[in-house]
């Protein structure tokens, strides 16, 4: 790292912590509990675009251990760890590198239809009885949703596709991890701020509803924040605004 990386990741380290503290609203995951509502998303997120995945992730990773350490987080180290560390770390690095690559139509076409897979998936977990139909239908209407939103921002906005993508990949893999790691923790540990009976031995189904809280209420604000933010970096420092990659 560039000594501008190291100095920007302890800024976007710093403001993601606060920003984290002040507007989660004490406002958890309804039903299951644990995560919480995390609006503070578009920090990492911009500093990911503007300074590279590793000042991005890097970043986010710290911020979400400090504020995940200091009230009103859980406090609980090893939870934020396994959890909170590495799902950021994705999340934001994958965000600054997709970013900075120039995504063509065909492989934006590849990757919705590699990713389609998941509906046989579901429809698997579903018939077996290890996910209940309002569960999967809830997870397949927030899949179906990721699709129409990359081809209606791709249309509308095109100087803003790699980030349109950029956000879905990315937040899409860190909620993942999110949800998968959650329902591993508990059938070892007790999760805090959960509701009964979920703090121990959770459902494999609470994983997709922790998905899908974190990716739903994340996704807005990285969309809508994040570009004018950027755009205006760009305006008032245009050495930031780099050549993507092919």
């Amino acid at each position: 790292m560039r000594t501008t990386d190291v100095a920007m990741t302890a800024v976007s380290a710093g403001l993601y912590t606060v920003v984290g503290i002040l507007t989660n609203l004490g406002i958890v995951t309804p039903a299951v509990g644990v995560v919480r509502f995390w609006p503070s998303v578009f920090v990492p997120a911009i500093f990911a675009v503007l300074f590279g995945p590793w000042v991005g992730g890097t970043s986010a990773a710290i911020g979400i251990f400090f504020s995940d350490m200091i009230y009103p987080g859980h406090g609980v180290a090893i939870l934020s760890l396994t959890v909170g560390v590495p799902s950021n770390f994705l999340m934001f690095f994958l965000i600054g590198y997709i970013a900075r690559v120039n995504v063509t139509r065909k492989q934006v076409g590849l990757g919705l239809g590699a990713c389609s897979v998941i509906l046989p998936l579901i429809a698997y977990l579903t018939s077996i009885e290890l996910l209940s139909m309002d569960i999967s239908l809830l997870f397949v209407g927030v899949f179906l949703s990721c699709y129409v939103l990359i081809v209606l921002l791709w249309i509308r906005l095109p100087k803003w596709r790699s980030f349109w993508v950029a956000s879905v990949v990315g937040n899409g893999v860190g909620c993942a991890w999110i949800g998968l790691t959650l329902w591993i923790y508990s059938q070892f540990l007790t999760l805090p701020l959960t509701f009964v009976p979920f703090e121990h031995n959770a459902p494999f189904y609470a994983s997709f509803l922790w998905f899908v809280w974190t990716f739903s209420v994340q996704m807005p604000f990285l969309i809508t924040i994040v570009p004018p933010v950027v755009k205006a970096c760009y305006q008032a420092f245009p050495s930031l605004k780099t050549e993507k990659k092919e």
